[in-house]
Parts: structure tokens; sequence; C-alpha cells
């Protein structure tokens, strides 16, 4: 990118707004606001300096709980209200000149603006000039775990980037650089969290800062994601004609080297995150737990409470005095039955793929499994989403539903001794705000505090969001391991993560461990913005992302000699169907290209820098 964009004024709060001043001699313009102070003083100052460092956090934004989740880019859900740039990138039509929407953090003026501010406090506190040696170092660690963070936001959108690692000022002689090679980006990367992991280490633990742990949880992944398929070029040319043709697959992956050896790295690099004393929550089990204690250990893991706040490693903590927007992800996802926005709601393909208690598939060519779908399913799969009849909270009138359960479906009542379809009230024919409702039948119950005085819209809570979770470091390091064909590791390390979810031991091998650590994963950390990254490094998305997206239309029928008045799910009374079908065209009409495994560079970088060169299968 062109870095005349680094020297405009940037939005990092007025901390930052203080080092971008500048000094001036003539005595007409020699006046200190009341407001702010000299960039010159910032860096003598220990708490302007960490003041200073502290914004650089806002880079995070509302991790990943803003309105629009990245969920909705792939098969875990579909976002309820059309329009607002989802469906290009779903519908495959991203291009340089509207690539979709695209989410704060992974803005490349966004995140080179930021980057900007990390190389001025990295700069700055290379020499520092006050008298706090453990502080600075403190401070150093984060500004370079802040910078190596958005240059991996970067990375796997986007590929190889270009490379900045000091502020640029005005006179420079150019503010144009080209895209670093991918493995380049990946050793700055790595570099970089390396660093801030020796500077970090036994500094005091904060919650919502870095430390040590986030900056060797930042190497595992991108480790993990420099080994994959898509980013090692011999493999990716054959699976893929678009990067096949690409003239610079140097900016996409690794055109030499040995992919196994990639692979033993991100092994290496996942086990030193285990090695961490203070972390894991529930992995030292040697058999399942019950069902019920499987839901509430993956509700506790979700929650950050309980003891699942030891499986934090790096968080966004939101604060309820700035009534943050992150507070407001049941408004955002809760159903319009309880005067929600049903945004970013499940589809049928995520809800199948999670198994039976027994460890078997679920499948709708099973009698016993369609008459009752949502039956003696992994535990996690009600800690995950909530389905026609889950119990919730109370309505804001039990007149309505003393049950306080979800309806997503139709059902018939008698009125005035004829029967008549009562549509549940929470579904797009509502007589609760209709057009909130969601599109599948489904809505999200991760990460949904189940406090029942937290119902409406005016709806706020403290539940953070993790940017790395030590359960992601055990699945990395089971991926790795299955990769380099060791399954007994694998197989360890994957029970560790099913037994605390009350699921039974995987024993199988293979590509069969492989396809199972898929779906664990899929399972495990839905909602994560995992899945959106692992389907396009394992090269499967034509086939997971590329099919229209399936959901549940549910039928409530009187049994004979029934009359009952008010709706309330009961099979005494009731003859259910579950009916799996298309969603309607129009709303959503999903496709997949190869292009789709990168953003484009927005045109007017392009246009700002003639250096950059373009993703595959976009024209500049």
């Amino acid at each position: 990118m062109k870095r005349i964009n680094k020297l405009k004024s940037l939005s990092l709060g007025v901390v930052t707004a203080m080092v971008l001043m500048t000094g001036c001699k003539d005595d007409f313009l020699d006046t200190q606001p009341l407001t702010s102070v000299p960039s010159d003083l910032v860096w003598t100052d220990a708490a302007l300096a960490e003041a200073f460092v502290t914004d650089l956090y806002t880079g995070l934004g509302n991790g990943g709980f803003d309105e629009q989740m990245q969920a909705s880019l792939t098969d875990e859900a579909i976002f309820t209200h059309p329009g607002r740039g989802i469906n290009v990138i779903t519908e495959a039509r991203s291009n340089p000149a509207d690539p979709g929407w695209i989410n704060y953090t992974l803005n490349w003026p966004n995140m080179y603006s930021r980057i900007r501010a990390t190389n001025l406090a990295i700069t700055n506190l290379a020499e520092p000039q006050f008298d706090n040696p453990a502080l600075v170092e403190r401070l150093r660690g984060e500004a370079l775990f802040m910078r190596a963070y958005l240059y991996h936001q970067l990375l796997r959108y986007y590929g190889g980037v270009p490379i900045v690692d000091s502020p640029y000022e005005l006179g420079a002689d150019s503010y144009t650089i080209p895209r670093g090679t991918f493995e380049e980006t990946v050793e700055f990367i790595v570099k970089d969290a390396e660093e801030a992991a020796q500077l970090l280490e036994g500094k005091p633990l904060v919650k919502g800062r870095a430390s040590q742990a986030a900056a060797m949880a930042l190497e595992s992944r991108v480790l993990l994601y420099a080994a994959s398929d898509l980013h090692d070029i011999p493999t990716a040319k054959a699976k893929s004609a678009v990067i096949a043709a690409y003239p610079n697959p140097e900016l996409i992956g690794y055109v030499n080297g040995d992919q196994t050896e990639r692979w033993r790295r991100a092994q290496a690099a996942a086990k030193d995150v285990l090695d961490l004393s203070g972390y894991g929550f529930e992995l030292n089990l040697t058999e399942p737990v019950s069902p019920e204690m499987g839901y509430q250990n993956y509700v506790d893991v979700s929650l950050f409470r309980g003891g699942g706040e030891q499986d934090m490693i790096f968080g966004r903590y939101f604060i309820q005095a700035k009534n943050e927007t992150g507070g407001r992800v049941g408004l955002f996802n809760g159903p319009n039955g309880y005067r929600n926005w049903a945004g970013n709601t499940p589809i049928q393909e995520l809800v199948d793929d999670y198994e039976m208690m027994d460890g078997t598939e679920f499948s709708w060519d099973n009698p016993e499994h369609a008459a009752n779908p949502y039956e003696n399913r992994d535990p996690r799969f009600e800690a995950t989403i909530l389905h026609d009849a889950s119990d919730w909270k109370p309505r804001f009138t039990t007149t309505a539903d003393p049950a306080n359960e979800i309806q997503t479906g139709q059902y018939e009542v008698m009125d005035g001794g004829q029967k008549a379809t009562h549509f549940g009230l929470d579904t797009r024919q509502s007589s609760i705000e209709d057009w909130n409702g969601t599109r599948t039948g489904y809505y999200m119950r991760r990460f949904v505090d189940p406090n029942p005085n937290l119902v409406d819209m005016n709806m706020w809570q403290q539940v953070p969001w993790a940017f790395f979770r030590y359960t992601e470091a055990v699945l990395n390091y089971v991926e790795a391991s299955i990769e380099l064909g060791e399954d007994a590791v694998a197989q360890e390390w994957l029970n560790k993560v099913r037994f605390r979810a009350g699921m039974p031991a995987v024993t199988a091998g293979g590509a069969e461990l492989m396809e199972k650590y898929r779906n664990e994963r899929r399972i495990e950390m839905a909602y994560e913005e995992q899945r959106y990254h692992d389907v396009r490094r394992w090269m499967i998305a034509a086939e997971e992302f590329g099919q229209q997206p399936h959901i549940i239309d549910i039928k409530g029928t009187l049994k004979p000699g029934k009359t009952v008045s008010q709706y309330q799910y009961n099979p005494e009374n009731y003859n259910y169907t579950y009916k799996v079908i298309e969603l309607g065209e129009g709303i959503e009409n999903r496709a997949w290209d190869d292009k789709m495994f990168y953003l484009p560079i927005h045109r007017d970088e392009m246009n700002r820098n003639e250096e950059l060169v373009q993703n595959p299968g976009y024209t500049e």
C-alpha cells in the first residue's frame, strides 16, 4: 500500500494524537494545546507511554462480537438481514472495487494505521527515556505482540503483505513498498511473537493485555496456517486452477521447502503452549463426563466462568459503563420472540454435524434420528444452538408462553372449535417483531448469558471474546500430529477435549481420524472465527461453502382427540414433523470461486501503490 496513508491522522484516541503532533519553530504556531501533549514528551513519561500502548488494543475492535459475525460467511450461519455486503462474499462476487463486508479488524487501511502506531511504540521504547526497565519490557512486548497480531490478520486474509517495521515520517524517499512473500511475512510475525514472549515472560497477567502465552498462541496459529495445504504451492496448484495460473505464487505460499518440516514446526509451537502452567480447563479426564456435566463445561468455557476462564489466553473484555457494542451479543442474535434481532442464525449443515452421544453421526435417513432430531446429541449442541422447544428465558408476558420455550414451527391449536395455525413466537410469522425472525429455524445460544434478567434489547452482558484460548492450541497440536502420522498422540489430546464435553473417545486413525478431528474443531470452536480460515486452508471450500444452505421446517399437528387452545411443546398432544429444505433463493445464492481463498486488495490501495500485486483470480 502507499505509505502516504501512514501520515494521515490516526483515530487511535487522544494518546495517539499526542504522538502524531510535531513541534514548530514559528512563534505563531508554537502554542501547546490544552487537550494534548507534544510527542517528544510522551516517551519521557511512564504513564503517558503506557497510555499510548494501552490504546493500541483499540485495534482489536469488538473481537468477533459485532452485529454481523464472520460465522455468516461460512457454513455455520446466515445473516438474517441481507444487503450488508455479506452476500458479496458468500456468493463469490468479491472484487477489488467491492470486496464485500469486511470486519474492521481486517480492513487493510485500518490495519496499517494501527501498525504505524505499534511501530511508533516499538521504536520509542527501544531507547526508553524514563527509568522503569520492567515497565519498558512489558510495554515493548505488548507492542510487538500487537504488531504481530495485526500482520497475522493481514496474512490470513490477503497472503504476503508489505512489511513495514518502522514509522514512516515526512520526507521519506518513497511511501510505496512491494508485498513481502508469504514466507517473509510469516517469519516477520514469528520473530515479533517470539520477542514479545521473551519480554512478557514472568510479567503479571492482566485481563485484556498481551502475555507470554498470548504471543506463543499467536505463533502456534500462524505456523499451523503456514503448514496447511493452501500455502504449500505444489499442493495448492494441484487442487486449484486459479492458484496454478497465478504468476506470483510466492505471495500466497511456499514455493520451496518441505511441508512436513513446517508441520513439525507447527507441532512444536503448539506443544510449547500446552506446556504452559495455569491454563486448561477439565482436560485431564480419563473418560467422558456425564452429558449434563459436558453441557455445563462447554457453557463455562463459552462464558469463561466457573473454571472456564482457565481456557482464556487472550481476550477482549467489555465495560458496561461504556455500553460497548460487544456486550450486546444477545440482542444481536437472540430470538425475535424476545424482541431481539436474530442476526447470525445457525444453518442445518452445522446442526447436522453434531454427533450422537455415542459418537456416531447423525443421519436424517435414520428414522429414530429424524423423528427426534434434537435428542441424544453431543452436549455442546444444546450449549450452542437454540432450537424448537429449547428451554430459554422468561418472556415478557407469561400468558404468551408460560413454558418459556423456543417456538420456531407451525402448530395446530383449537380456536372456536376449529383447528387454526399458531405460528411460533420465534418465527418470521410471529406476533412479535416478525421481521427479526430466524430464516433457518434456529438461533445462536453460545456466548449469550443465560441470566433470566437479560432478555430483550436492553440486554447488556459481560462475556469476553477470546482471540486465543488454550483449547485452540490443543487442536493445533492434534492437527499437526495427524499430519505427521502420530495418530496415538493426536487421539490422546483430541479425546481430552471430547471427554470434557461428555463425548466418547475417538479410536480411528489415518484419514478417518483427520475427518473426526476436523469435525471436532468445527463443533468445539463454532462461531469463534475459525471455520472461515480452516475450510480455506484445508482447501475444502467448494464442498463446504459452495452449496446453498439448508434450513428446518417444523410442523406440529394435533393428535386425535386433543383440543389444545394455547400452544406448548408436548409430544403427547402433537405429532411433530421435521423437514430439511433449501434456503430460498433471493436471500442468499451461495457459490464458491477459488479466488475467494483470499480477499482482493482494494482498488484504491492498488491505485495508490503501483508496486502492489493483486491476489489470484482478481483483475486489478
